[in-house]
């Protein structure tokens, strides 16, 4: 079964279609940003881009992405001028606001917030609140969070202006 992950293909094996998503990026292509959290579909910890929709990996199995674009956390960044990595505004505003504690739900709120600012790139802080509220942070980093999608909201808008 061909995936297109981070716009590269890879063939993976289907004899069990059922296998999810996150087990397939994690231990057969060594994509392990994407972090197993509770199984159920339920914290957010696995949330990587379908077709540019969140969704999340530890409930979809393969069988359901042949032909579909899948981008993780590490598809996040793309190469600046010099080849070097260029962060997404995600990326840089919870670095600059200093979200991270134990880290371990932040790629997942990463890819929520970007996912967000693709479909409303100036979203209200309510709709930040609301379009984040099912990606758990056991830190309770909250605040931050939404701090950092703002800013990362204006720095985009920043981007786009002449």
């Amino acid at each position: 079964m061909k995936l297109i992950i981070n716009d590269r293909e890879y063939e993976v094996p289907d004899e069990n279609p059922h296998r999810v998503l996150l087990w397939v990026l994690r231990d057969e292509l060594g994509l392990v940003g994407t972090r197993f959290g509770c199984g159920a579909g339920i914290c957010g910890a696995c949330t990587i881009h379908v077709n540019g929709v969140a969704t999340r990996a530890c409930i979809s199995p393969i069988s359901a992405l042949a032909g579909t674009r899948i981008r993780t956390v590490e598809g996040l960044s793309s190469p600046g001028p010099d080849g070097k990595p260029r962060l997404h505004p995600v990326q840089r505003a919870f670095l600059d606001v200093q979200v991270p504690q134990c880290g371990w739900c932040m790629s997942g709120q990463m890819m929520t917030a970007a996912a967000l600012l693709e479909h409303n790139p100036s979203p209200t802080p309510e709709q930040v609140v609301e379009a984040m509220d099912r990606n758990y942070c056991r830190c309770g980093t909250y605040c931050r969070i939404k701090k950092a999608v703002l800013s990362a909201a204006s720095q985009l808008a920043q981007e786009k202006e002449p």
